[in-house]
């Protein structure tokens, strides 16, 4: 039996040691060698056409089988469940009162002179408030943006079409591949680079920090972080536009953009340096922190400092002000939205008097759903289902640099850099606090409508005396 045995097992560690040889090399030559010179072969972009040709061949089959057997396909609607139309609420207290009055002038019964913004108060107002509120409860516009976007088309992946049934024995088997190259190599393949860009950046990282500050010490740091991040962008398959490289933010300046994933931070990174802004985390996290902060200044909290206003702003100004130092990188929204919206930017880092840089990102969710939903995932079960996604794309934008105009306050420029991102990315702009994730709407939100509701009302009682 053992001479039998003896040569099976050489011949199986010799077939081992051959694929092994085989995958390190391919992932040497045409990944890793390519990320550290910034070199693309132009395989993504070919992967990425080919998968677009299979979802439309598997929606075209899909919409005729739906056909065949009589289905009702579920359709996604970008717009929201109820029409709206932009409009004021002075301009809808006066349709609605000018009904009312319409419906009283067709009675038996008529009051001469009586118009509707010759009142206080009309009992019809209320129904302003009522509609509000069911359309709010109907179609909420900030809740949703924290869950993911409903796509019109199946990609391949699970999460992607709602109503999907079994269609034809050649769909199922296609899908059925598509389970097998995204679990069977994808993903082994993108651990294998995430390991691998994660550890060259904790052991560089470290290395160059024990070197003397100086260009040279600078210029090894922007390079170990280029291409590790790199490496870690080929470890998502992510394909990347970037748009209006002239743009791109420079030393002593501040870059934001819209949060939709903690990748965003890589997507960014892969094409310049950045000084990273954070608490400061334990474990695997809060090592590559410190590593990171050695070779590079950038910018940890403690947690018990993290809620000290001041002192963040302190940190932030000493930063800017010396012009040697790297952008600082900040996500105003303070949590991921769904990349349909950019919501309210916080004040704190529109503060400091330095030039903004602003940046917008937009995802395609067709190849995989970027967003992060902290409440439903834990940051091990996202990362895996982002690396066992099809792929990431998406688009940046670099705008032209904003600075705070004379006698602007810190949130009306927030609001202005918020809207440029918004219109570049074809995002929605909304007010609405980020926040509300997962707090109740503040007693300020609520004092608001109260206030323009009586500033109509006083206005009409300041009109009616003046005449």
């Amino acid at each position: 039996m053992g001479p039998f045995v003896s040569p099976f097992n050489n011949l199986l560690c010799m077939l081992l040691g051959i694929s092994f040889t085989v995958w390190f090399t391919l992932l040497l030559v045409f990944i890793i060698v390519p990320a550290i010179f910034g070199l693309s072969f132009g395989i993504r972009k070919l992967y990425m056409k080919t998968l677009l040709k299979v979802f439309e061949w598997a929606t075209l089959r899909i919409e005729r089988g739906a056909k065949e057997k009589k289905h009702l396909l579920y359709k996604t609607n970008s717009n929201g469940i109820i029409a709206k139309e932009p409009t004021s609420l002075e301009e809808e207290l006066k349709e609605i009162r000018r009904n009312g009055c319409n419906r009283e002038l067709n009675g038996p019964t008529t009051t001469i002179g009586h118009t509707p913004s010759s009142s206080e108060y009309e009992m019809s107002d209320i129904f302003y408030f009522f509609r509000q509120g069911i359309e709010s409860i109907v179609d909420d516009e900030v809740t949703k943006r924290f869950t993911a976007e409903e796509l019109e088309s199946w990609n391949l992946l699970t999460r992607s079409n709602y109503n999907f049934q079994h269609i034809s024995t050649r769909l199922t088997v296609l899908w059925g591949l598509g389970v097998v190259i995204r679990y069977g190599f994808l993903l082994p393949l993108r651990l294998t680079l995430a390991v691998t860009g994660v550890s060259l950046l904790v052991f560089f990282t470290t290395l160059i920090g024990l070197l003397p500050n100086g260009r040279l010490k600078c210029f090894l740091s922007e390079k170990v972080h280029l291409i590790c991040y790199r490496i870690c962008v080929r470890a998502l398959t992510a394909i990347i536009m970037y748009h209006h490289s002239e743009n791109k933010p420079k030393n002593g300046g501040i870059c934001v953009a819209n949060h939709t994933s903690p990748i965003d931070v890589i997507i960014l990174a892969s094409d310049g340096c950045y000084a990273m802004v954070g608490q400061i985390h334990r474990g695997l996290m809060g090592i590559i922190q410190r590593s990171m902060v050695k070779a590079c200044p950038h910018i940890w909290f403690e947690r018990s400092e993290v809620k000290d206003r001041h002192l963040v702003a302190k940190r932030l100004s000493d930063h800017v002000k010396d012009k040697t130092k790297l952008p600082i990188l900040i996500f105003p929204e303070g949590t991921c939205i769904n990349n349909t919206s950019v919501m309210m930017f916080k004040k704190g880092s529109f503060e400091i008097g330095s030039t903004v840089y602003p940046v917008a990102i937009k995802y395609d969710p067709r190849f995989g759903e970027a967003f992060w939903n902290s409440s439903k995932f834990g940051m091990v079960n996202y990362l895996l289902r982002m690396m066992s996604s099809w792929a990431i794309v998406c688009s940046v934008w670099y705008l032209p640099p904003m600075s705070r105009q004379e006698g602007e306050d810190a949130v009306h420029f927030a609001n202005r850099v918020k809207a440029a991102i918004a219109r570049q990315g074809g995002l929605v702009d909304l007010l609405w606090d980020g926040g509300l994730k997962r707090e109740k709407v503040k007693d300020t939100f609520k004092e608001e409508q109260q206030k323009l509701y009586s500033k109509i009302l006083v206005g009409v009682q300041e009109d009616r005396s003046r005449s």
